[in-house]
């Protein structure tokens, strides 16, 4: 009996998905749990798999063609089974869906934004300001200069398996991109290669080059990806539906830059991870969200309700190539610092990678956006729905303070609260923004 394979719904966001890549030609056997393509959805890029055993007998969507939810992409059944009524049924009169290329083409990874704005999670430079980074080990993934290397899940995947280095391949797929086909080809190559005992050649320099723009085209344009369509659509959605208003405060963040500096002295004796100043304010924030439920709540009206959580997931705002995601923490607020620290580098590391699962960047009852390390000292964030606040986080300056009636330096940091108006009023906001300052400015209180 054949059986319809539709476009599935792969993230709580989901309205349509990019068909990458086809991983199972027509006529060939499939296995439940097999993959048959690579969809790219407004979050990820993500395996399909088929849950029944057959012969893929139609694939109705072309590489790289956008289809809503539902909407029949493929066909399992016997070898040589009659499909006619089951595609009848599914297209009615509209013609049927485009054949498939013959050339493989993957699109370009996606990666949800549900955040406001930009934001990295690298670590900060041992003096506290948050505009630097801390030297850190080159990532697998990424070329001897440390830029990432633009590479299909799958590519990589078996790039692994083999022992390919991606470094030294030539990318087909759109805008350089390593697909499948030439990670495999790579491998053909080499086993049919002679052994020489001479290992794989680097990637050599080329010499710079620079294209002169076409005088005759006023502009350049791009598709729209899954990614920015989400964007577009739950920001402005935030923004005209939920009243926003803002609460700033400066904070004096001396004593928690001292005392990160002597937990990463230790860290680095005991060969543990590193915290940085954000994992201290996403620890300090968790402890707040306990006591202030309405910050860690969301406003429903579809369902007549304000839903006040019992947990506290936090989501870390993360800049990737493409875009933006929210890789969240889960009860934040019951884990120590080096847990944090530990979970948000390796959810940030695998989110510009593409290897999050939903459940890693769903969920999220609050969110924080860091432009510290970009040297902004304060901005406004818009609120990540459907969550009734979002920290905005600017850079640790130094700045004259006075203190006992002497001008001295100091340490502060400014913080921005926006506010959804129907769950968070201004004294609530204020009261919240009171606690996580005092976390901060008495920073032993995060290790109690």
């Amino acid at each position: 009996m054949a059986i319809p394979i539709e476009m599935p719904k792969l993230s709580d966001t989901m309205e349509e998905g990019v068909l990458s890549a086809w991983l199972v030609d027509e006529g060939e056997e499939v296995s439940s749990g097999d993959v048959l393509a690579q969809v790219e959805t407004d979050k990820a890029t993500m395996d399909l798999e088929a849950f029944d055993a057959g012969v893929l007998l139609k694939q109705l969507i072309a590489e790289g063609e956008a289809v809503p939810i539902g909407e029949l992409i493929a066909v399992i059944g016997e070898e040589d089974e009659d499909i006619s009524a089951l595609l009848a049924e599914h297209q009615g009169d509209d013609g049927g869906a485009a054949e498939p290329e013959a050339d493989e083409a993957e699109a370009d990874e996606s990666s949800p934004a549900e955040s406001a704005d930009p934001d990295v999670v690298d670590e900060p430079a041992g003096d506290g300001q948050l505009r630097e980074r801390t030297p850190e080990p080159v990532p697998a993934g990424t070329d001897a200069e440390g830029r990432r290397i633009k590479a299909s899940p799958l590519a990589r995947r078996i790039a692994q398996e083999h022992d390919v280095d991606l470094t030294v391949i030539d990318g087909s797929g759109p805008e350089g991109r390593i697909v499948r086909r030439d990670v495999e080809a790579r491998i053909e190559e080499r086993e049919a290669a002679p052994e020489t005992g001479v290992p794989e050649p680097g990637p050599q320099p080329q010499p710079p080059t620079y294209e002169m723009p076409d005088e005759g085209a006023p502009y350049e344009t791009e598709d729209i990806s899954q990614m920015r369509k989400t964007i577009a659509r739950r920001l402005a959605q935030s923004k005209y539906s939920s009243p926003h208003f803002y609460l700033t405060v400066d904070i004096d963040v001396e004593k928690a830059v001292d005392l990160r500096a002597e937990l990463n002295e230790l860290a680095e004796e005991q060969g543990r991870t590193k915290i940085s100043f954000n994992d201290l304010i996403t620890k300090a924030c968790a402890l707040s969200l306990q006591n202030h439920p309405y910050v860690n709540a969301s406003y429903l009206p579809e369902e007549g309700e304000i839903r006040k959580y019992n947990r506290v997931h936090m989501g870390i705002a993360v800049a990737i190539d493409e875009g933006l995601i929210t890789p969240v923490i889960r009860d934040a607020d019951r884990k120590g610092l080096t847990e944090i620290a530990r979970e948000t580098r390796d959810l940030a590391e695998r989110a510009r990678n593409r290897d999050l699962e939903p459940e890693e960047f769903e969920g999220a009852t609050f969110t924080t956006s860091n432009l510290g390390m970009f040297g902004i000292e304060e901005f406004t964030a818009i609120i990540n729905p459907p969550n009734s606040a979002i920290l905005a986080i600017g850079e640790i300056r130094d700045t004259p303070v006075v203190e006992d009636g002497e001008v001295v330096p100091g340490k502060r940091m400014k913080v921005t609260l926006s506010c959804d108006h129907r769950v968070v009023d201004g004294a609530l906001g204020a009261q919240f923004l009171d606690s996580v300052r005092s976390y901060l400015e008495e920073p032993m209180n995060l290790l109690l």
